[in-house]
């Protein structure tokens, strides 16, 4: 299937993190229902990021599920993956789309309404939207809360958008009833016992 007729039916995004049983966990998490895998990793390079990017890949391939790269666009292309995911202060989408070609599916992040609006006026084809709640990495004053999914809810965006930044098992119920598109998820699904059954329960609480 084409990449973005696939992301049109996506709601649930694995965004990955760095442990040594992350290829088994990936691959329970798409068993379950996991739509995109998005490999992220801050501080390995290139060339150590792509045997995994190519075996996140694979598995994506064998389970029906997407595969994006964060950031790195020439990983994106030299690993084969469906897509790339670019922050604010990345590479443009119309640069990224030069070089992965008009298939390949680009997402940007978005802390707020005009920046959504702005990121799919410039072409982006999905959005990850939040924090919804404070994390590690995002502290209270840096959340957009649920009033911000409401918003982008009644805002009806043309493409699909998903809602991260503590968006766990016990706070999901309240996230997809202020209208989120989609989950993105880190730690609720990485860190279950049961990667599984927790992309399961995710996936079950968002439309088919």
């Amino acid at each position: 299937m084409n990449p973005k007729e696939a992301l049109a039916n996506a709601r649930l995004l694995l965004v990955t993190d760095p442990r040594p049983d992350l290829v088994e966990r990936v691959t329970a998490g798409v068993r379950g229902g996991v739509d995109i895998v998005q490999l992220r990793d801050k501080h390995a390079t290139r060339e150590e990021l792509r045997p995994l990017a190519e075996e996140l890949r694979e598995v994506c391939e064998r389970g029906g599920a997407l595969f994006t790269v964060n950031d790195d666009i020439e990983l994106a292309r030299l690993s084969g993956a469906d897509g790339i995911h670019l922050g604010g202060d990345d590479a443009t989408t119309t640069q990224a789309r030069s070089t992965l070609g008009l298939d390949t599916v680009i997402g940007r992040s978005a802390g707020g309404l005009e920046e959504a609006r702005a990121a799919v006026k410039d072409g982006a084809d999905y959005l990850g939207v939040g924090a919804v709640y404070a994390t590690p990495t995002k502290p209270e004053g840096q959340v957009a809360g649920l009033d911000f999914i409401r918003a982008l809810a009644r805002e009806g965006l043309s493409v699909p958008w998903f809602a991260i930044g503590g968006v766990t098992l016990d706070t999901a119920p309240e996230v997809a009833g202020a209208g989120a598109h989609g989950f993105a998820v880190v730690r609720a699904v990485l860190d279950a016992d049961n990667p599984e059954a927790a992309a399961r329960e995710l996936r079950g609480l968002l439309p088919r």
